[in-house]
Order: C-alpha cells, then structure tokens, then sequence
C-alpha cells in the first residue's frame, strides 16, 4: 500500500506509515497521520543525560496543536522518507536542542493518545537514551522551555502532577524506569567523549 498527503513534495511534513510490526507501508502528511484517531507512523523519543545523570526536558511550544505546554522527554519527532530512525534523531537533537550527541536504543512501542477534539498521535515510536553535556539552545518555534531533572525528580513530578505531561513521556519513563535505567550510565558512558556542543 503507498498512501501520499498533499504535502508529498515537502519530505519535512511526510510521514512513514507502518504497520504493527514496524513494516513501511506507506507515506501520509503529518496533518493527515495526526487527524481524529491518528495513523499509524514511524516516530521516535530522545532522552538525553547530562555529565550529573540528568534528563533533559523540553515544554512543548504554545504553537503545537497538540499537547502545547505539555512537559515531554528532550526531543521526539519523526523520521523522513528515505532516512534511518537514528539518523533522524540526532538531526532532531540539533535542530531542537543545537546539542550534538550519541545515542543508544532502548525499545520501541506502539501507543496511540488522543488530544481533546484537536487530533491524536498514533505512533510506532523507537525510544533511545544520549549524553549531551553542551549548551542548551532551545529552538523558540518547538520549544516553551527546558530544565533537567534527575530521574527520581522525574517519576515523583510525573507521579504529583501526570496532567502536565505528554502522554508518551509517562509511557516512556515507567518503562525505562523500570528497566533500563540503571544500566543507562554505563551504556552511556562510551559516548561521552565524542560529544560536543554545536
């Protein structure tokens, strides 16, 4: 099945669509993947640690139809037609964030969330985990704000307030937290070296 939206000609706005087992099937604007219940799409979710063993938070921007001001894990978004998951996230990390940084794979997940009668994602998301020890500079169009927080921080805020959180971000983390977290620094540790700031 191949399925192009009208915006085909941008590769920004075209997203892959999958089935559940990650197969590519297709390609659809993303305001067409996120419309009523969602299309299934190739996504991806960065958590990135600090030299502290921090995490990286961004507030979604007041412009995002979905979610905006929402707390979410430091950068997620999608790969374009043609690129691997990686590669697009680390694009994303520089055009988010101006970091530059290695990442490790943790999983992936299917979930699919709805926001109010505005849209919803449905997403086939690959989480990974960075170290990026260089200068924050938040891109104002995607993002509201940034703080780092340490991961007990983090499961005790998502814990008080989960209303100002992404609903991936809660996914994400009671997974991590669950089982991946204490191996994260070690797996980490390798990458420290090649990272720089932009």
């Amino acid at each position: 099945m191949s399925i192009l939206g009208s915006s085909a000609n941008n590769p920004g706005d075209t997203l892959i669509l999958v089935d559940p087992e990650d197969r590519e099937i297709g390609f659809l604007s993303k305001e067409e993947c996120h419309r009523g219940a969602g299309v299934l799409h190739r996504a991806f979710s960065v958590f990135l640690f600090n030299a502290q063993n921090e995490i990286l938070l961004q507030q979604r921007s007041a412009q995002k139809p979905l979610w905006p001001l929402y707390w979410s894990n430091s950068c997620c978004s999608h790969p374009r037609r043609g690129e691997t998951v990686e590669a697009a996230a680390l694009r994303r990390v520089r055009e988010e964030l101006s970091l530059h940084c290695n990442l490790t794979f943790l999983y992936k997940f299917e979930y699919q969330a709805r926001f109010e009668d505005v849209g919803a994602e449905h997403e086939l998301c690959w989480v990974f985990a960075g170290f990026a020890d260089g200068v924050v500079t938040a891109n104002a169009a995607e993002i509201a704000a940034c703080r780092y927080v340490s991961p007990e921080d983090l499961s005790a805020e998502i814990a008080a307030s989960p209303q100002i959180f992404t609903p991936w971000v809660k996914l994400e983390w009671t997974e991590i937290s669950a089982r991946h977290l204490p191996a994260i620094p070690a797996r980490l540790s390798a990458s420290k070296p090649a990272v720089r700031s932009r």
